[in-house]
């Protein structure tokens, strides 16, 4: 009888302590699914995935070779700038002539002389790491504050992603550059920063034209925050400021400026593509195809303007009036409305 009690004695506390991993593990694992699925652990997996990226960046760098495409061009068209040639029509590299606006010349003037004159590629390599993890961050932060995405997205789209490390850190492309501008410029306007949203967002303009294809969308939340005259000011603060960094350029050849880094009808060569890289050589550049693209883009806009974007609480044309005028006083807008 009594071998019996201590038998159950020692079973007692074995089940107990068996018990408890048992749950200690359930908990981890529901913790674990947790993290990887709810939006509100954006902030600490994001944390963990930069970390990761510094050694994964570091072995890119480091063990991948390098490729040569366009930095060598910018660094002999920002030297052109350095040597006192303002007229841009006279600037240029070794893929051609500068067709980037000022703000890049004076972003890579300042890697120019950061990299030895641009001699220094290991250097250039190291600061484009930063400046990828920072992009990082700022991607990751806008996604925070959407509160939808799963946190186990991310990894697709920085440690898994070939590419990514490759337009940053073995291209040197001034893609990156514009891109961390304008995803500061949406946290700033996340934030209600509108103005300092504004100067970012026209910043990134003038490092790569591509960023004005978010234009319209901006376009729109200005005119449904402060009405047509509200929006008036932060609009002029995006085109005063490509004025002011233009300006010596402005001042020697404005023609020849305009042209060159806001050229619209400039045609882009079938071996840089890739989206398109299944299409014949002869259709890709033909001017028929590149007027359907323009075409399919602006009818999807005035699609999106007209069924879409007005369905937030007021159309297209009320817009434009005096924001006292309005029958529902404006409500700032939410992160999700501005994303």
């Amino acid at each position: 009888m009594a071998a019996g009690l201590r038998k159950r004695g020692r079973g007692g506390p074995l089940a107990r302590t068996a018990g408890s991993c048992g749950q200690w593990l359930r908990r981890a694992w529901q913790e674990r699914r947790l993290l990887l699925l709810e939006p509100r652990y954006t902030l600490l997996v994001a944390a963990c995935l930069c970390l990761a990226e510094v050694g994964i960046t570091f072995w890119v760098i480091h063990r991948v070779a390098y490729t040569e495409i366009d930095w060598k061009a910018y660094m002999a068209q920002v030297e052109g700038v350095i040597n006192g040639t303002y007229d841009y029509t006279q600037l240029q590299g070794d893929t051609g002539p500068l067709v980037y606006p000022a703000g890049f010349v004076y972003i890579f003037m300042g890697l120019y002389y950061a990299t030895g004159r641009g001699t220094d590629i290991r250097m250039a390599q190291h600061i484009f790491a930063v400046l990828y993890l920072a992009t990082l961050l700022l991607v990751f932060l806008i996604y925070h504050q959407t509160c939808k995405v799963p946190p186990f997205v991310f990894f697709f789209m920085c440690c898994a992603s070939y590419r990514v490390h490759s337009i940053f850190v073995l291209r040197l492309f001034n893609d990156p550059v514009a891109m961390a501008l304008l995803f500061l410029s949406i946290n700033l306007l996340l934030a209600q920063r509108w103005g300092w949203g504004c100067c970012c967002f026209s910043l990134a303009v003038s490092v790569k034209m591509n960023v004005l294809l978010f234009a319209p969308g901006l376009l729109f939340l200005l005119l449904m925050q402060f009405g047509f005259r509200g929006a008036l000011p932060k609009l002029g603060i995006c085109a005063v400021l490509q004025v002011v960094l233009g300006l010596p350029f402005l001042l020697e050849n404005p023609i020849g400026y305009l042209s060159r880094s806001f050229d619209l009808g400039r045609q882009f060569l079938f071996r840089w593509t890739v989206n398109w890289r299944f299409l014949p050589e002869a259709l890709f550049l033909h001017r028929a195809f590149h007027l359907a693209l323009l075409a399919a883009h602006l009818t999807l806009l005035l699609l999106f303007a007209l069924c879409k974007w007005h369905r937030t609480g007021e159309s297209i044309l009320s817009l434009l009036k005096d924001p006292s005028k309005r029958k529902v006083p404006p409500q700032p807008l939410t992160p999700n409305h501005i994303l």
